[in-house]
C-alpha cells in the first residue's frame, strides 16, 4: 500500500515547474504511507506522484507505472489479489513492464477500452483493496476509482483554477482545495465526461433478495479461508493483529495454516518468512492481552504482546488525529492503541499485517444487535454499517497503521467472501438467547463455522470493541481527562463554535478542538460523519431500544444487560 497524488486538467500556460514542485510538496505530507520510493510523472495536462510501500515486487514495480508505449500512466494505492488470474484471462497480450500486481489495471483498461465495455466492466473483475488514478495521455482522459468498500482512503477536490486534485489523505489537499471530500467507494470517475459512476452494487444489499436463503457453514468457512489465503500475497515480512477476539483469532488461525508456503507461486515453494508473528497491545491487565496470549499459544504464532500506559496514549492523540483525519470519538479511542502498536510492528521489520475489521458489520457482532427487532431491520443495519465502514473502521485501521508504513489487510472484506456471507437470510445471524445452538450469541454463524479451530474460550468470547478490550481504564481515563480540559460553559456553547456536527460530550469537544487546530477548513470537518450512536450503531438503530436514547455511548459497555461487564461500568 502506498499513497497517490494527482493533478488533472492542466491548461496551456500553466507553470509546470511550479506545479510539479507543489505536487511533490503535497505528496510529501503523506510519504509515511510509502517511505520506500517516490515517483513522479509530469506532462502538459497531468501530474501524478506516487509514494511507494514495497510489498509485491520490491525490487521493481516503482510507480507511476507506464505502459510500454508510454501512453498509459498509472498510480495505485493498494493490492490486486487476483492479478495473476486476471493476467491469464487477458484476450490480447500486454507488455508488462514490472511484476507489480497493480499493473494489471492498465492492461484491463486497454482491453476493455478496445471492446467498448469501459471501466465498470474491468472494475467488477478486480478483487483487491485499491484507489487509483490512470492517465490516458492519448485521449486526455483520467480514470479515478476506489475499491468497493473503501478499505483504501481517497480524497478529491478542485483548486482555485478548477484543476481536479486527488490524494490518498486529506492533508495533501486541504490547503489548495476548498471542496475537499472523500471519493465514494465502489465508484469511478471519468474526466472526459465529468461523470461519477457506481460500479459496485450487489443484490444482497436488499433484504428481499436474501430472505429465506439458508446458510451453509461449510461455504462460510471455505470462503473465508480462501480470502485469507489470497491476502497472504507478499514478498516482505508480515504478521497478524491478534486481540484475542473472535475475528482476529480466526484470521490468525487460517493464516497460520498457509504461512509455510508462498502464495505468489501457487504454494509450491517454501515461504521466505515461514514463522507467523502475531501482535497485540493493551494497558496493564488488558482483557485483550490475556486473550491474545491464549490464542497465540494455541495457534503456535511467534507472539508479541505490548503494554502501553495511559499517558503514552494521551500524548499520542494529536498525532493520531493528524494521521487518521477525524474527530469521531470511537475512531480516536480505537486508533490510538493501534497507532502505538503499528510503531512497534514497524520497528520489528514487518511491513504488512492481516486484521479482523469488517466481521462485526457482516455478522452483526456489535452488542446492540441483540436488540434488533427482526431479520429485515438486522440486515438493513448491516448494509448501513458496511456503507459507513470507509468513514470509521477502514479509515481507522488503514491510517493508524499506515502512519508508520505498515499495510493492513482485511480478509473479512474480501469481495468474494462478502458475496457468501451476505447472501443468506439475516435470521441466521440474529441472537436467540433461548437457543442451545450457535445462535445463542452474536456472530454465532461464524463461530459455528469454525468450531474446533480455536479454544472454546476464544471461539465463544463475547465481543469486546477494540477500545474496550485494550483496557477499560483507557476510555474512562479519556473521559476524565476531557472533563478537566473542557468546561461546562464551553460545551454549552459548542454549537456556536462548531456549527457542523457539534460535539455532544466533553470528550468529543476535546477531539474536535485538536482537529480544528490541525485542519481549520470547513470542508475538512464536513468529511467526518456525525449522529448519535450506542456501541458503534448507526443513528437509525437507536430506535431499537428505548434505553438507547438516554445511554448513547460508542462503548460496548453501554449496552447494559448484554455486556458482561456492563454492571461494573
Amino acid at each position: 500500500m502506498c499513497s497517490i497524488f494527482g493533478i488533472f486538467g492542466l491548461q496551456p500556460g500553466d507553470d509546470l515547474t511550479a506545479l510539479r514542485r507543489q505536487a511533490l510538496e503535497c505528496s510529501q505530507r503523506q510519504r509515511h504511507r510509502g517511505p520506500d520510493w517516490s515517483g513522479v510523472h509530469v506532462d502538459d495536462r497531468a501530474i501524478l506522484v506516487h509514494e511507494r510501500l514495497a510489498i509485491v515486487d520490491p525490487a521493481g514495480g516503482s510507480q507511476p507505472l507506464l505502459s510500454e508505449d508510454g501512453a498509459l500512466v498509472l498510480a495505485v494505492n493498494g493490492e490486486i489479489y487476483n492479478h495473476q488470474v486476471l493476467k491469464n484471462e487477458l484476450r490480447e497480450p500486454y507488455a508488462f513492464q514490472t511484476a507489480s500486481d497493480c499493473e494489471v489495471v492498465s492492461a484491463l483498461y486497454r482491453e476493455h477500452a478496445a471492446d467498448g465495455s469501459g471501466p465498470s466492466a474491468f472494475l467488477e473483475r478486480l478483487n483487491g483493496i485499491f484507489a487509483f488514478a490512470l492517465w490516458d495521455r492519448a485521449s486526455g482522459r483520467a480514470i479515478i476509482a476506489r475499491d468497493p468498500i473503501g478499505v483504501v482512503p481517497l480524497y478529491w477536490g478542485h483548486d482555485r483554477e478548477g484543476r481536479l486534485r486527488v490524494a490518498s489523505e486529506m492533508k495533501a489537499l486541504v490547503d489548495t482545495c476548498a471542496d475537499v471530500a472523500q471519493f465514494p467507494p465502489g465508484h469511478w470517475y471519468d474526466s472526459a465526461t465529468g461523470t461519477l459512476t457506481q460500479y459496485y452494487r450487489r443484490p444482497w444489499r436488499d433484504f428481499d433478495a436474501v430472505e429465506g436463503v439458508d446458510v451453509s457453514l461449510d461455504d462460510v468457512r471455505e470462503a473465508f479461508e480462501a480470502a485469507v489465503h489470497r491476502q497472504l500475497m507478499t514478498d516482505v515480512p508480515y504478521g497478524v493483529l491478534l486481540s484475542g477476539g473472535l475475528d482476529s483469532s480466526l484470521v490468525a488461525a487460517v493464516a497460520a495454516r498457509y504461512a509455510r508456503h508462498r502464495v505468489e507461486d501457487g504454494d509450491r515453494s517454501e515461504a521466505w518468512w515461514p514463522r507467523l508473528h502475531s501482535f497485540a497491545i493493551g494497558l496493564e491487565g488488558s482483557p485483550d492481552l490475556a486473550a491474545a496470549a491464549i490464542a497465540a499459544e494455541s495457534l503456535g504464532t511467534v507472539h508479541h504482546g505490548f503494554e502501553y500506559t495511559f499517558e503514552e496514549g494521551l500524548d499520542a492523540i494529536p498525532d493520531v488525529i493528524r494521521h487518521v483525519e477525524t474527530f469521531d470519538v470511537t475512531t480516536i479511542r480505537a486508533s490510538t492503541p493501534m497507532f502505538l502498536l503499528a510503531r512497534r510492528i514497524k520497528a520489528m521489520g514487518v511491513k504488512m499485517v492481516l486484521s479482523g475489521e469488517g466481521s462485526d458489520e457482516i455478522f452483526g457482532g456489535y452488542l446492540y444487535f441483540h436488540k434488533a427487532p427482526d431479520a429485515r431491520q438486522f440486515h438493513e443495519e448491516l448494509v448501513r454499517k458496511l456503507d459507513a465502514l470507509h468513514t470509521y473502521d477502514c479509515l481507522r485501521a488503514n491510517k493508524s497503521m499506515m502512519a508508520w508504513g505498515v499495510e493492513p489487510r482485511v480478509p473479512f472484506l474480501d469481495r468474494e467472501f462478502l458475496d457468501v456471507a451476505m447472501r443468506f437470510d439475516a435470521a441466521h445471524k440474529m441472537i436467540d438467547r433461548g437457543s442451545d445452538g450457535y445462535q445463542r450469541m452474536e456472530k454465532g454463524v461464524l463461530r459455528a463455522a469454525f468450531d474446533g479451530h480455536l479454544p472454546d474460550e476464544i471461539l465463544w468470547r463475547q465481543k469486546e470493541q477494540f477500545s474496550d478490550g485494550v483496557g477499560y481504564g483507557w476510555i474512562d481515563g479519556l473521559k476524565a481527562h476531557a472533563e478537566r480540559q473542557v468546561s461546562d460553559r464551553e460545551l454549552a456553547a459548542a454549537a456556536s463554535r462548531f456549527p457542523h456536527n457539534p460535539p455532544q460530550t466533553k470528550e468529543a469537544y476535546y477531539y474536535r478542538s485538536v482537529f480544528e487546530r490541525l485542519f481549520p477548513s470547513p470542508a475538512a470537518a464536513a468529511t467526518v460523519p456525525g449522529g448519535k450512536s450506542i456501541a458503534c450503531s448507526s443513528p437509525a438503530a437507536i430506535a431499537w431500544d428505548a434505553a438507547f436514547a438516554s445511554a448513547a455511548d460508542p462503548s460496548g459497555r453501554a449496552v447494559a444487560g448484554v455486556h458482561n461487564a456492563a454492571a461494573a461500568a
